[in-house]
């Protein structure tokens, strides 16, 4: 019925009008070609106009073309609040919050790397760990902790496992100001002491790709991108036990706190607090915390990354010209400032499986990137390509936000049926040469190819939509999963 009811705006665009349901405050449109729309779960189209109807949205609700449905509010999905008037939602930022990806370049080829990648492979699997709670090497203490949370990747940097051009190139430049530790639970900080610097499971990976196209060469030169077969690593996890901690906590905070304040739900699961009120900030200094957790993870990550690098072609990082490309959130929540009618506003902007798209000239860009945009990182699946796109002018519209990935067509359990994790490893090598190794077959039943929407047709809808711009195609050649 919903699918009916939508408006069609252009070949990849489409409204879901608030004369849909009388409680809907505010229009939501979805980016999707054909194919997209054809995939897209009514559900979680359903979740869009549901969180229409919560207090001080602002207009419109976004779905991206690689929506599918999430607790509250459907991955690839944006949901903007007014600083005053508007809520705060846990269920609206997810519970991997700052799931995100990094992308490092290297000078090497896909001919220098396809002979060995079997061996890369089994040495970052070794180098970095990965799987359901996975222990890192690291062992901090609670003070240290603390410095983790409030100083994000900075904690990094001073420890020797990041260069100063790391940061530059991170959202945030790897820090969201204003976290507060007091804001965390104890069991939230027991489950993030050992886990800093681990990969996690699920959709968490570490790939090593191939540059397979470039469409936009100026802007892949600014990203460090200059040829073909040009070999990167992209890193996708996020703030792994101590972020879902951190959610869970304030989703029943958030519950009481809906019922204290008379916020009319439409899901159970969009519990929220006003923005002003100290449920709804206290959440956001946790979140912080959970976010600059993320930022840190990902950079120590990167450390040994390099060091893998380093073991298996005997040379230097700097040799190897090992440099951070960009390092973007999915899951997050960001008081930003947008032009809505022409007016200047202040927004918590929720982003769901969504990937901010700054357009040239931004002031939130890193200086070397001012001039072209917004490096935009999106992964694939471990048999399918992945894509570096940059953001636009016109992505304002969105609340300079775009897809984060493929999106699901497929739940877990009914990958686990449909898929053998060894016939899946087996065919990504006889078929592309693809090397996979993961902790459990499970895993890789769970993330099959098949799991997943054509990467090609999402990109495409968001490249004709202006929302985000192709720059760059890369194909997978190895990856460690969890």
């Amino acid at each position: 019925m919903i699918k009916e009811k939508m408006e069609k705006i252009s070949p990849v665009k489409w409204r879901i009008p608030k004369s849909f349901r009388k409680e809907m405050r505010a229009d939501a449109i979805v980016y999707g070609n054909k194919y997209v729309m054809e995939q897209a779960e009514p559900d979680a189209l359903m979740q869009l106009t549901n969180v229409a109807c919560l207090p001080g949205i602002v207009e419109p609700v976004i779905g991206a073309p690689d929506i599918h449905f999430g607790y509250g509010l459907p991955m690839g999905a944006v949901g903007a609040f007014d600083k005053e008037e508007g809520v705060i939602s846990a269920g609206c930022t997810g519970f991997d919050i700052n799931c995100g990806i990094r992308m490092i370049k290297t000078n090497l080829e896909r001919k220098d790397v396809e002979g060995r990648i079997r061996i890369l492979i089994d040495v970052l699997f070794r180098n970095v760990p990965c799987g359901v709670g996975a222990k890192g090497k690291l062992r901090l203490n609670y003070g240290q902790l603390d410095e983790v949370l409030t100083t994000g990747a900075n904690w990094a940097l001073e420890n020797g496992y990041a260069v100063k051009e790391d940061l530059e190139h991170m959202e945030e430049n790897g820090c969201m100001e204003g976290a507060d530790p007091s804001k965390v639970s104890d069991s939230a900080k027991k489950r993030g002491l050992p886990q800093l610097g681990t990969l996690g499971a699920g959709n968490h990976f570490l790939e090593v790709q191939a540059v397979d196209e470039i469409f936009d060469e100026k802007t892949a030169k600014a990203f460090g991108l200059t040829k073909k077969n040009q070999v990167v690593v992209m890193l996708h996890c996020g703030s792994r036990g101590f972020g879902h901690q951190v959610a869970s906590d304030y989703l029943k905070i958030h519950e009481q706190a809906a019922k204290k304040y008379n916020i009319w739900l439409p899901d159970r699961q969009l519990v929220c607090a006003p923005t002003t009120s100290k449920e709804g900030q206290d959440y956001y200094d946790a979140m912080k915390c959970a976010v600059n957790y993320a930022f840190t993870n990902r950079t120590v990550m990167t450390s040994w990354v390099r060091e893998s690098f380093e073991e298996v072609f005997d040379q230097s990082w700097e040799d190897l010209d090992m440099r951070t490309i960009y390092d973007v959130c999915h899951n997050i929540c960001k008081l930003e400032e947008h032009k809505i009618n022409g007016e200047t506003r202040e927004l918590y902007v929720h982003r769901k499986g969504a990937t901010r798209a700054l357009p040239p000239g931004h002031p939130l860009l890193p200086k070397t990137y001012s001039s072209v945009g917004h490096p935009v990182l999106i992964a694939g699946s471990m048999g399918t390509a992945s894509y570096i796109l940059v953001g636009s002018e016109k992505s304002a519209e969105s609340f300079y936000s775009t897809c984060h990935g493929a999106g699901r067509v497929m739940s877990r359990h009914q990958a686990l049926r449909t898929f053998r994790g060894e016939k899946v490893k087996q065919e990504l090598m006889d078929k592309q040469k693809i090397y996979a190794k993961a902790t459990h077959g499970k895993v890789l039943s769970e993330e099959a190819p098949g799991v997943y929407k054509n990467i090609d047709e999402v990109i495409e809808s968001v490249h004709q939509a202006g929302i985000s711009l192709k720059v760059a195609r890369m194909v997978p050649l190895g990856v460690a999963k969890g």
